[in-house]
């Protein structure tokens, strides 16, 4: 039955049994022009909370159409309460950085404005967009959060109750501090991983961040890592650990 059904979109709209769903213009463009579907072809659809739909096309436009949701052939699987806080880098590695931090199951991301960060005008609709497309090419059936851009020290000053922060703390770096063994202890507890910018932290970010009770350094390896490869390797040590890969 779905033998057919290659192509996976992200949509906004409700799924469920005989719903239509309005395809617009970038999803009809994809679909009719690039992929070449016609009336009658089958596509996966998922949003946010209905998991992933099997569907057939309907109506073919230029500009539009319409598909209905025949059955549902995956339930919708949340990520794990895992978030990803970073001080935006370049574009081309911050795309990576996104896209990556998706397929590896990130629940939330957190653009946050460091001392050091050095970066062009961050564009969400853009980072969304990546978003999406990891979303669809991974299998995932749910889209991470993503927050607005915030300065390091609100995000610090309004941190909730009960999550603990691990930073990537690259003045640890060739010491025995590592994101496996600190995870031993808070084993089940809501987490966020922060990544410094391409300059790293400020001293007296350093500073504020050792004061924190809530806050555990980590240590990423032996040597310095990239900001994006430093996230990712991060988010792989915890999924292996704490995540929905154990």
């Amino acid at each position: 039955m779905t033998a057919d059904a290659k192509v996976r979109l992200y949509v906004e709209q409700p799924l469920g049994p005989g719903q239509p769903v309005a395809l617009d213009e970038g999803h009809a463009n994809y679909l009719f022009n690039v992929m070449r579907l016609a009336r009658g072809d089958q596509i996966r659809l998922f949003n946010r909370q209905d998991g992933e739909w099997l569907a057939v096309v309907e109506q073919v436009g230029k500009r539009q159409g319409i598909a209905r949701a025949l059955a549902q052939t995956r339930p919708h699987t949340p990520p794990p309460d895992m978030w990803l806080i970073f001080a935006p880098i370049r574009k081309a590695r911050l795309d990576m950085l996104v896209e990556k931090a998706v397929e590896l199951g990130a629940g939330r991301l957190v653009p946050v404005q460091t001392r050091f960060t050095n970066a062009e005008r961050l564009r969400p609709d853009k980072m969304r967009a990546h978003m999406i497309e990891a979303a669809e090419q991974c299998g995932a059936t749910y889209l991470p959060d993503l927050a607005d851009l915030i300065p390091l020290d609100r995000l610090l000053s309004t941190w909730p109750a009960g999550r603990r922060l691990y930073w990537a703390d690259e003045g640890l770096s060739g010491r025995a501090a590592g994101l496996k063994a600190a995870l031993e202890a808070d084993k089940g507890t809501p987490a966020a991983l922060l990544i410094g910018p391409e300059g790293g932290f400020a001293p007296e970010e350093r500073e504020q961040l050792r004061a924190l009770a809530f806050v555990t350094p980590i240590s990423l390896g032996p040597r310095i890592l990239r900001a994006e490869t430093a996230a990712l390797a991060a988010l792989t040590l915890w999924q292996s650990a704490a995540g929905d890969w154990t």
